[in-house]
């Protein structure tokens, strides 16, 4: 069912005096310093092969923030990615402690070819809807809408 592209991730929300907030990572690496808008996501990462896409979801969420998360789990519409494969997510309500979050690294060859590790996430932020949907890459907003929209929340999509 799933393919080596297919990714999955967790949607954490949490209720605050403000109002709901979401669980949005920045990536790291050299690609997406400087960017902002459309450069947000959840954790999630690719499914292996003969892992359930909810395995995949809990393995991913714990190696990108170093946290676990436990509650009732709400699953998602998958949607398809342009050249990418499927993103299953499910959201669950957690009020996190983003001082003890900790991202896994990876390596990358610069020009000289010599390898440098970055943080597989570079910043962790609750953000606000409207801020959130600004921010989710675009690939990447049915999923924020769809969880919106399960959570009552009756902004502009």
């Amino acid at each position: 069912m799933t393919a080596s592209s297919d990714s999955a991730g967790l949607l954490v929300f949490r209720r605050r005096g403000a109002g709901l907030e979401l669980l949005l990572v920045h990536p790291g690496g050299p690609f997406w310093r400087g960017k902002d808008e459309q450069a947000w996501s959840f954790p999630k990462g690719r499914i292996e092969a003969g892992e359930a896409p909810l395995a995949a979801a809990r393995r991913e969420f714990q190696e990108e923030t170093g946290l676990s998360v436990k509650g009732d789990l709400i699953e998602l519409t998958p949607v398809k990615r342009p050249g990418r494969g499927h993103v299953f997510c499910w959201l669950v309500e957690a009020d996190l402690d983003l001082g003890a979050a900790h991202s896994n690294s990876f390596e990358l060859k610069g020009r000289s070819n010599k390898s440098r590790a970055f943080p597989e996430i570079y910043t962790f932020a609750y953000s606000a809807p409207a801020l959130a949907l600004k921010r989710i890459h675009a690939s990447l907003r049915p999923v924020l809408g769809e969880a919106l929209h399960r959570l009552g929340w009756s902004g502009p999509a």
